[in-house]
């Protein structure tokens, strides 16, 4: 395997590891029944973080470095338009959702009451991040659609 290879052999495993926690994360917060498991959840997805923060910087290093390879460098439009849309996915992830999810965090581990239902006030706070979370994960399959397909 020449340099090509294994920079794109990284550069899809760093967009696993980028884009794969925002598609989990939100399927693994909704399994929570009780404020306890709510607060273990997202302990686990905090966790979980770090992942798309080092995929995204290998993202950027190996793809700098396929775009050196091939001489393509920022000539072509399904690339830009790509690129221009994961700026905008890691905007709305880091600028707006995880603000909402630290204060969320941050309540339910002021919570005294670990073990009953997740109150309305928790699950109405939750709600208002799933549509950003939506667009956010719409973001990623166009960028995937665009990265493979390469239509212009």
């Amino acid at each position: 395997m020449g340099l090509f290879g294994l920079l794109l052999v990284l550069h899809i495993l760093a967009s696993i590891a980028f884009i794969g926690p925002a598609f989990v994360t939100p399927i693994i917060r909704r399994s929570a029944r009780s404020v306890g498991q709510l607060h273990f959840v997202l302990g686990i997805t905090t966790k979980l973080a770090i992942m798309p923060k080092i995929g995204g910087f290998v993202l950027i290093l190996t793809g700098v470095g396929l775009m050196i390879i091939t001489k393509m460098g920022l000539s072509k439009m399904w690339l830009n338009v790509s690129i221009l849309l994961a700026l905008l996915m890691v905007v709305l992830i880091d600028g707006w959702i995880e603000p909402r999810m630290k204060k969320i965090i941050k309540s339910i581990s002021e919570s005294q009451d670990q073990g009953n239902e997740i109150p309305a006030e928790f699950r109405r706070m939750i709600k208002k991040i799933v549509p950003v979370e939506a667009a956010a994960q719409l973001l990623m399959i166009a960028v995937l659609v665009l990265m493979v397909v390469k239509p212009f």
